[in-house]
């Protein structure tokens, strides 16, 4: 039986969120206490990483602790110590003998342009996550965690973008659950799943919604500098009982949905990532829930735009 889940419904992982409000910046974690499989998916062209090249179905490393989406952009990177630190301190990781390594990748969201440009999430903000994750902190979707900074529209720059946030979706199929997570901070423009465009670039008098599209199509001169401060970024959450590189596919299957809710995506100007990790045991079909996590992706972005409030002289889709 098919129903609509609450992303904190989801078996066997801990969500910890953290924002510096003032700042407009934070940091959202997704642990699993007793590692998982991960996979992902990098089609943007400017991502801002940690470790992801762990997810390479060639390296060693079949199971990670923790993924975590920060803000910052590269300078945000610093994030993930925070959370191994705490990690570490109850003797979760992998074990080197001496200690235990916690694995945790991370991609960043550019939000520099947002609020304070030089308070970025550090080792103390990742901590304070990962604390509020084993804490029991229930996950919101709006301008919270990672979301804190994020905002859309940005072919003319700041003046004319959108405030968005950090959104969520989950579906139940008899035993088998899949969730996303989804920062949504994109160069284009946000539509629902009936094509109805609902955030992005705002036009001239910053009343109503343009269109990026159609800005490209009459400035097709080369641009030397594009406008960087983009990148979606998030996780697709299953129980079902994947490797790796199964995971990997279902993560290129989940940037689907990421091509139906924004356009454009995966420019040069976006560092556009999906991460995918296995918690369970329930046994499913690969590309059935491949094609499932790419709606709820998609789902998982129009919520991170509705749930956003205007905030920072930027207007949100509440506010249109």
């Amino acid at each position: 039986m098919f129903k609509e889940i609450s992303i904190n419904d989801l078996n066997k992982i801990k969500i910890g969120q953290v924002e510096n409000v003032d700042a407009a910046t934070g940091c959202t974690v997704i642990i699993s206490e007793n590692e998982f499989p991960a996979g992902v998916d990098v089609r943007g062209g400017g991502p801002a990483s940690r470790d992801t090249q762990l997810l390479n179905p060639l390296m060693a490393a079949e199971k990670i602790n923790a993924v975590l989406l920060s803000g910052g952009s590269a300078f945000g990177l610093g994030a993930a110590n925070g959370v191994m630190k705490y990690l570490e301190e109850r003797d979760i990781g992998f074990d080197v003998g001496v200690t235990k390594v916690p694995l945790v990748v991370q991609s960043d969201i550019f939000d520099l342009t947002v609020g304070d440009t030089f308070t970025r999430p550090d080792e103390k903000m990742g901590y304070e996550a990962a604390r509020c994750a084993f804490e029991g902190q229930e996950f919101k979707d709006g301008n919270y965690g990672a979301g804190c900074g994020a905002t859309v529209g940005k072919i003319r720059g700041m003046d004319y973008c959108m405030k968005t946030g950090i959104g969520s979706h989950a579906i139940q199929i008899d035993e088998l659950q899949i969730g996303a997570i989804v920062v949504v901070n994109a160069l284009g423009d946000i539509f629902d799943s009936e094509g109805r465009q609902i955030a992005g670039l705002l036009s001239e008098d910053k009343k109503t919604l343009g269109s990026t599209m159609d800005y490209m199509k009459s400035n097709i001169n080369i641009r030397e500098n594009k406008f960087t401060g983009n990148t979606t970024i998030g996780i697709v959450i299953t129980n079902a009982n994947f490797t790796k590189s199964q995971l990997c596919k279902i993560s290129g299957m989940a940037q689907d949905g990421m091509a139906r809710a924004i356009s454009p995506v995966h420019t040069t100007a976006d560092g556009d990532t999906i991460y995918s990790v296995s918690t369970g045991e329930v046994s499913a079909d690969m590309d059935i829930v491949g094609a499932l996590a790419a709606d709820v992706f998609s789902e998982a972005i129009v919520r991170a735009v509705k749930s956003a409030d205007g905030a920072y002289g930027f207007p949100s889709a509440r506010d249109l």
